[in-house]
């Protein structure tokens, strides 16, 4: 991307988050930057080794039909496991929605799952303990950790969430 399109593209997304108002979360990553190339490629290795909260999210492109991979952090709440997407509705989530499956890889082992994507009532108080687990995309949210849930539920529809369902006949997750 040339500077000058990269410009438009942050400028854009300054307007987006005046527009929403001084509450608003700040704008999403800029995911082709070499920085985030690099960081997400650190954190891969991590996901691959076993180490620490992230695992890798693969999920059928919808459109090419390929696989795509990326580092997500999965959260524990109310005895289920959730999948959220800290930065809105990326390409995994589109993919995930097309698709109604996913696979988690942590270490060497590989967890195939169903998803289903929750409404906002559901969706706030896993928005909650995500932003408890996650920090480095916490300024991504409005609410802060602090907050009460209802916070949560109010920016529910910026941040899609998803329930992950073990696909039968997979072992069970570590």
């Amino acid at each position: 991307m040339s500077d000058a399109a990269e410009d438009r593209t942050n400028q854009t997304r300054r307007d987006a988050g005046r527009q929403q108002g001084s509450s608003a979360a700040r704008p999403g990553p800029n995911f082709r930057s070499r920085q985030w190339r690099v960081g997400n490629a650190l954190v891969s290795l991590l996901a691959r080794a076993g180490l620490g909260p992230i695992h890798l999210l693969t999920v059928t492109g919808r459109k090419t039909g390929r696989s795509h991979t990326h580092p997500v952090v999965p959260v524990e709440h109310a005895g289920r496991r959730w999948l959220v997407a800290p930065y809105g509705a990326v390409a995994w989530v589109h993919n995930a929605r097309a698709a109604g499956r996913v696979s988690l890889r942590y270490g060497r082992a590989t967890r195939h799952y169903t998803v289903r994507e929750v409404a906002a009532d559901e969706a706030g108080p896993v928005l909650k303990r995500y932003v408890a687990v996650a920090g480095k995309t916490r300024a991504y949210f409005s609410a802060t950790r602090d907050s009460p849930v209802a916070d949560f539920i109010a920016e529910a529809g910026r941040h899609p969430v998803f329930e992950l369902t073990p696909v039968a006949g997979d072992p069970p997750k570590p």
